[in-house]
């Protein structure tokens, strides 16, 4: 608009390969794109909190926890959806996305399935917050359709959801020097991709007996410590 006002005519994407090429910054806040989103896919259904902070009595594949978390790149963000196992810790199942559309949200749900569907069944709960993803007529009948139960933290109340926002936390602290010089999506997706397998398969966990989410589920499934057996 200024330039316009200025009379120079030019196309909005040429302005922004300009913007990024001298990194030039727009002073004028942006319309936060979840707010926007959250107008479209804003339903009155909210499932109760039949989890109610019991995310390891009921052992694995019993409780899955899910959450969206937001990525810095530059000045503009991408979004990390995510699906964990509350008693293994296991990731199974990410989709990173450049869009907030709910699309990669269901896409994470469907992945878990194609991965790990033979091990869950119709009393496999299914845990997030309010978001408007979470109470999207869309993922609210993908989970029906996949024989899920579904379940939703209080309103405000972080401390439902409590491992999963550990591990969003956790993953921000040990890429932090990485996540400053992510500039691209690709970059950002190839750290994310890094760093997932390290955590599932390497990262030791003291509540896990020392073993890595990968090796502690193959202990309570098999019975064989991946430790013992390395020693």
């Amino acid at each position: 608009m200024r330039l316009y006002h200025m009379g120079v005519i030019m196309n909005p994407k040429k302005i922004r390969r300009l913007m990024r090429k001298y990194d030039l910054i727009c002073p004028i806040r942006k319309t936060n794109p979840y707010r926007q989103l959250a107008k479209a896919l804003r339903t009155n259904v909210v499932s109760d909190n039949i989890l109610n902070r019991d995310f390891l009595g009921q052992g694995e594949r019993r409780v899955l926890l899910t959450d969206i978390t937001y990525l810095h790149i530059g000045s503009e963000f991408c979004y990390l959806s995510v699906i964990l196992d509350a008693f293994t810790r296991q990731l199974l199942s990410y989709v990173l996305s450049e869009s907030l559309e709910v699309d990669f949200v269901l896409e994470t749900v469907n992945q878990l399935i194609e991965k790990h569907g033979q091990s869950l069944d119709s009393s496999t709960l299914i845990h997030s917050d309010q978001g408007c993803h979470y109470t999207s007529v869309s993922f609210r009948k993908l989970i029906e359709d996949k024989g899920l139960r579904q379940s939703m933290s209080r309103k405000g109340n972080c401390w439902d959801n409590a491992p999963q926002e550990s591990f969003f936390g956790h993953m921000k602290d040990e890429l932090a020097k990485k996540m400053e010089s992510w500039d691209c999506f690709e970059k950002v997706k190839e750290d994310i991709d890094d760093w997932i397998d390290y955590y599932n398969n390497e990262r030791g966990q003291w509540h896990l007996q020392k073993l890595s989410p990968n090796e502690y589920y193959e202990y309570i499934t098999t019975g064989i410590n991946p430790l013992t057996m390395k020693n």
